[in-house]
């Protein structure tokens, strides 16, 4: 393998084969060597971990390694369900630490968020028909074709 340095770049260049880590850019190269794995591997097995329950309230938001606090996962959770979260954080950090094999997280943090995106969705289909098309559909004279529009709309009401 030759090394080869180029005049107008600032990077140095590589003949021949190169591993997969020389081709990924840098950026990702830092994400990776900071326990990049860790995190996209709990994802990964999030429902796993905590269980059917805590899966449909929480998820992982990030992990953090510091000197002097230890390693930490934040873990946003629905208002409302954080005293549930926080009977089971020694529960998932032995379960986390077996799936790895070694003491990866010390200590859980819970970030709490509003489920403001259930209150759009839910706005959005209260007003999926207008009530002038609901007027439009009443004036139709024959009577399957009326019924079967109406049904249509109340099958985008509930879904």
């Amino acid at each position: 393998m030759n090394f080869k340095y180029n005049t107008k770049q600032r990077n140095k260049t590589i003949q021949g084969l190169r591993s997969f880590k020389d081709t990924l850019p840098q950026e990702a190269k830092r994400i990776i060597n900071k326990k990049g794995q860790i995190y996209s591997e709990t994802l990964d097995n999030w429902k796993y971990i905590v269980g059917n329950e805590l899966f449909k309230v929480c998820y992982p938001k990030s992990f953090k390694n510091s000197k002097i606090n230890g390693s930490y996962l934040i873990i946003m959770v629905k208002r409302g369900n954080e005293v549930d979260l926080e009977y089971s954080k020694k529960n998932i950090i032995k379960k986390i630490n077996a799936y790895f094999g070694y003491n990866v997280v010390n200590n859980l943090r819970l970030n709490t968020f509003e489920d403001e995106y259930l209150k759009v969705n839910e706005k959005k289909l209260i007003n999926a028909t207008k009530s002038g098309h609901i007027k439009k559909i009443s004036s139709i004279k024959n009577d399957k074709v009326k019924n079967s529009l109406l049904e249509l709309t109340k099958f985008f009401k509930t879904k």
